[in-house]
């Protein structure tokens, strides 16, 4: 499930930038310039996948203690890049002005700069989605490509109706209710980075298990592999993760409130 707010995110936000850009060269009677950013697109998107086919040839064939230290690695990196992003767009309330902001300096230097602007636009999103989407890997058995697909259709489908014109669409509530899943997958991504680190030996255990609850949700039944793969479950954690998942979840939903607070006093 994870998959699909992951892709979903991060397409919706794709879209809204392109969307942004299209609206803001129609309203400027720049049209000539669309082909520019069609071609920022396209590139864009085959940048993402030379990425994400780099990064799981190179990093795709560890084992052993090796294996368990790269997964740890990409899990911290995979939640702090969450939280970056989540906190990011509650700061953010005059987005839509900051990216006509980036389109005029761009075209100050022909429409090359603003198909560089769309081309790095859509390769961050395409990074950010590779990371997490391996994180999600290290985190259970596989994705699922249905889910993962159809957070990509889903992220475009919203970007294109709100580009339509479509009021009634409360992104502010989309967003926010993203934001609260991704907090919980970050805060199990944070603690299960432990785990593996645990694991491989960089990290002292002390208890090892402080609870044991497979006999009521066990990890490997289907409710507790959902649990699981989305809110980072553990039915019998050590104190550390216990620790860590806890803290993180308190600090990430602390950062986000002063945010979104410091954001709406500046309106």
């Amino acid at each position: 499930m994870e998959e699909f707010i992951v892709t979903f995110r991060e397409s919706l936000e794709a879209a809204l930038i392109i969307g942004i850009i299209f609206s803001y060269l129609k309203k400027t009677d720049k049209r000539q310039f669309y082909q520019f950013v069609y071609y920022g697109i396209i590139f864009g998107i085959l940048g993402s996948i030379l990425v994400a086919l780099g990064f799981f040839h190179l990093f795709g064939g560890f084992s052993g203690i090796s294996e368990k230290i790269f997964e740890g690695t990409t899990m911290i990196l995979g939640a702090v890049l969450i939280v970056y992003l989540i906190i990011w767009m509650a700061s953010k309330k005059e987005t839509s002005k900051l990216i006509k902001n980036q389109v005029d300096m761009a075209l100050k230097n022909s429409g090359f700069g603003l198909m560089f602007l769309v081309f790095i636009s859509v390769l961050r999103e395409g990074v950010e989605t590779t990371l997490f989407l391996n994180a999600v890997v290290s985190n259970q058995t596989g994705i699922s490509q249905i889910f993962a697909f159809s957070g990509v259709i889903g992220g475009l489908l919203v970007g294109y109706v709100v580009y339509l014109g479509f009021k009634g669409m409360n992104l502010k509530y989309l967003f926010g209710i993203s934001s609260a899943l991704l907090i919980l997958f970050a805060a199990g991504l944070f603690a299960h980075g432990v785990h593996e680190f645990q694991e491989a030996g960089l990290i002292p255990t002390f208890f090892e298990h402080i609870w044991d609850i497979n006999y009521i949700i066990n990890e490997n039944s289907l409710v507790g592999g959902f649990m699981k793969s989305l809110f980072g479950y553990n039915a019998n954690p050590s104190l550390i993760e216990v620790f860590v998942y806890c803290t993180s979840f308190v600090l990430m939903i602390l950062l986000y409130n002063r945010k979104n607070q410091c954001a709406k006093s500046l309106i």
